[in-house]
């Protein structure tokens, strides 16, 4: 019997993205059987998979913790209760499994029985001869096959694989982190408020599977809906794999306007000309938003201005933002703004926003401080692993004006999916038209791509111009004027 595996789990075996693993799937290379993939047929197209010691699934998840910005955990595990539920579980089905072994041996001797009492018929001769052949014939040895089998079962033991429904997404609960928390650092958009279990916000069904009750458990449910087996992502952990349904955002315009008091954690200034904030929020003031989008900060001294988000939203009490040094607000930053003062801030706001759901490829073109929100959008594609490919320009009127190359270049060197090129060129649109003109040439097929364009007027000008030219549907374009 062919050994499945889910899309999620066959990508995480053997260190590649979803979206790589499903444009093999879509290109015929790969068969699938009602959506997952003989452990077999992965092995033969990544003959080099080293299932001992997988060290690229560690490098590109050591890559991606930092890319967030979040401390890099070392892996927990589940506390004893779930850790001994699902080591019972796969008990369960070592159990199943050699039973139905044991009924084959079982049916295999009965006809081994009524053959051998049969008349001698040449045929029949024959066919016993070759079941006896077989039967003494030693088990052959699929080591890589096995061996990625067992790699499976121990990573079901350390985390379990949860599917949302009506959206089709997935996820990996590692250690003792809540649903809610597993789901969002997944970049899945989840609706929440609290996170303590009192508002009720993340409710979700509870389709198959088993969850245990975490922190002050599921406060914010009446009883008539712990009948109807709903839980609170915020409230519970899995202790097997599940199946959940639940409300996730769809879009900007399906998460409302939030406000909130943000403490600044840390400043730093790459350059002499820009301020790269840290903030953290309070713990039951996360603000929900997507990669992308803008948010109103105000400063103890009364300035306000909107900025770009630079950070995920599966890291949502930690927000990022790139200040240049330019406008009244930003001189308040620099002369004024220290760590561990507080800033007010609302949002999100605007309409630029990762489409989540999307299997193309991904092209960002960014300008200067456009980069900010484009920060935000790769690192939150890190986190939903569903595109083939991520690819980053980024152009600035100097050299130095590429503040984060390091980061950039790290990511470059640690992921095989991404690809960065920084651009030097003047911020006016004749030449800006012209360094666009020479991108989009690289891509023949440009229309297999999404394109996220970020950076100021005469930037978003010249994509324009040049997309107008080319053979690409304009759906698959997201641009935006940032600062």
């Amino acid at each position: 019997m062919a050994q499945l595996l889910t899309l999620s789990r066959a990508a995480r075996l053997v260190g590649i993205s979803r979206g790589a693993l499903q444009l093999r799937m879509k290109d015929g290379d790969l068969p699938t059987f009602e959506g997952k993939i003989a452990a077999a047929d992965l092995l033969r197209l990544y003959p080099h998979t080293r299932i001992e010691q997988d060290q690229e699934l560690e490098r590109v998840t050591h890559i991606k913790e930092t890319a967030f910005a979040r401390r890099v955990r070392e892996r927990i595990l589940p506390d004893a209760e779930v850790l001994a539920l699902r080591v019972q579980e796969l008990g369960m089905e070592l159990v199943r499994s050699q039973a139905l072994t044991e009924h084959y041996r079982e049916v295999l001797a009965r006809v081994h029985s009524e053959l051998s009492s049969a008349p001698a018929l040449q045929a029949t001769r024959a066919l016993l001869e070759r079941m006896e052949f077989e039967l003494r014939r030693p088990v052959p040895a699929k080591i890589d096959d096995d061996a990625l089998w067992a790699q499976d079962s121990v990573l079901r033991v350390m985390t379990a694989h949860v599917r949302t429904q009506p959206a089709g997404h997935d996820f990996f609960v590692e250690g003792n982190d809540s649903l809610l928390d597993a789901g969002l650092r997944a970049g899945l958009a989840l609706n929440y408020g609290c996170s303590d279990g009192r508002c009720g916000r993340c409710k979700a069904r509870l389709l198959s599977g088993r969850v245990k009750p975490i922190g002050a458990g599921d406060r914010g449910l009446t009883d008539a809906e712990h009948h109807e087996h709903d839980i609170l992502l915020c409230a519970n952990t899995a202790v097997t794999d599940l199946v959940i349904e639940t409300a996730e955002a769809a879009g900007p315009r399906d998460i409302e306007v939030q406000r909130s008091v943000a403490v600044v954690k840390n400043i730093s200034h790459p350059t002499l000309d820009m301020t790269l904030l840290h903030l953290q929020t309070r713990p039951q003031q996360r603000l929900r938003f997507l990669a992308g989008q803008f948010f109103q900060l105000g400063l103890p001294n009364g300035s306000q201005a909107q900025h770009p988000g630079a950070g995920c939203p599966c890291d949502e009490r930690n927000l990022y933002f790139h200040v240049r040094r330019d406008g009244v607000f930003a001189q308040a930053v620099f002369a004024q703004l220290r760590e561990g003062q507080t800033i007010n801030i609302a949002g999100p706001y605007g309409e630029f926003a990762l489409d989540q759901n999307s299997p193309r490829a991904v092209l960002f073109l960014a300008y200067g401080t456009g980069f900010a929100p484009i920060q935000g959008m790769i690192e939150h594609a890190l986190a939903l692993d569903n595109a083939p490919s991520l690819t980053l320009y980024w152009l600035a009127a100097r050299a130095a004006d590429h503040y984060l190359d390091n980061l950039c270049r790290s990511w470059a060197d640690a992921l095989d999916n991404f690809h960065y090129t920084p651009v030097t060129v003047p911020a006016d649109l004749d030449p800006l038209s012209d360094a666009v003109q020479r991108i989009v040439a690289e891509y023949p097929a440009l229309q297999d791509f999404d394109i996220y364009a970020a950076g100021p007027a005469a930037f978003a000008a010249a994509v324009d111009e040049v997309l107008a030219t080319r053979v690409f549907p304009r759906a698959q374009l997201r641009s935006v004027v940032a600062p």
